[in-house]
């Protein structure tokens, strides 16, 4: 009987970014290319352990084509579900090359973002982001490196080193997938900046509300970060994601315990205040459908 199992890419969304998607991947005698359309929840949006003080829980609709040459192109959707904001917060574009050879096993990917103006997201000001993955079979684990660069609307491009170490463990019949996973991050944080100059400190981009829960148009609080342009590691997260095949439907459930670090020295009109970081429980869960679309 033909397999399929999941090529998980957790780059830093919850895995960081567009790239950190779940594909399929035949594991028979055949390549074969495929459309995989997927339906996600996701508890939070965090992005290198940073968050709003107000949850984002998001649904996530998407569609992708994977071809057997490596090629894919990706669309998502991210409809904000919270109770006083419901509306498409965030709709994305992506489109890459992945590869597997023998132990070896990566890719590189190219995202354009679409934010809500009212969006209170913490990565609402990036436009774009290039990443690249590469990992390595050791048998007894896994080692990948990450890198990307985010470019952001109104300042410099934020730039990201990540190594990712994990387990992937197979059961009943290789279709239960579990796979611990330990990552550490580190970059910029110009994205950030500002993140903190148009939504954290109340100056929501539109009439949309975030903490405070006013717009305040008429006032704009000028922000610097200290460390926003030094190399510093900013998130430790352990994940257990767990996925399971039937046929042609899998279904996924990824608990995160992220665990911030380099907290922010902020400047402000009224002074320079230091950020309080604390570690932060996150979790998705979601389903997905795939079928080929042509063989060798």
């Amino acid at each position: 009987m033909k397999r399929c199992v999941i090529i998980v890419v957790m780059l830093v969304l919850g895995t960081v970014g567009a790239f950190a998607q779940k594909t399929t991947k035949e594991k028979s005698n055949e390549e074969a290319s495929y459309v995989l359309a997927d339906l996600s929840y996701m508890n939070d949006a965090i992005f290198m352990g940073r968050r709003d003080s107000i949850a984002a829980p998001y649904l996530l609709p998407s569609i992708g084509y994977y071809d057997k040459s490596g090629l894919f192109a990706d669309i998502t959707a991210s409809y904000l579900t919270s109770s006083g904001n419901q509306r498409v917060d965030l709709f994305y574009v992506t489109g890459g090359y992945l590869f597997e050879a023998k132990k070896w096993s990566g890719g590189l990917s190219g995202t354009a973002y679409f934010y809500n103006q009212d969006s209170y997201n913490v990565q609402s000001e990036v436009v774009a982001d290039i990443t690249g993955l590469l990992s390595y079979d050791f048998k007894l684990m896994e080692l990948s490196v990450y890198a990307s660069s985010y470019f952001n609307k109104n300042g410099s491009p934020d730039l990201f080193l990540g190594f990712i170490v994990d387990k992937p463990i197979y059961a009943l019949k290789r279709n239960l997938l579990i796979d611990p996973r330990f990552s550490v991050f580190a970059g910029s944080q110009y994205f950030y900046q500002e993140y903190y100059t148009t939504s954290r400190l109340g100056n929501r981009k539109g009439q949309g509300n975030g903490q405070g829960g006013t717009s305040t148009a008429d006032v704009v609080t000028n922000v610097e970060i200290a460390e926003a342009s030094e190399f510093n590691v900013l998130n430790l997260e352990l994940s257990l994601p767990l996925h399971y095949q039937y046929k042609h439907l899998i279904f996924s459930f990824t608990p995160t315990w992220a665990f911030p670090q380099t907290s922010a020295t902020l400047t402000t009109d009224d002074g320079v205040y230091e950020e309080d970081l604390e570690s932060v429980f996150y979790w998705s869960v979601g389903i997905s459908y795939w079928f080929k679309t042509k063989k060798n």
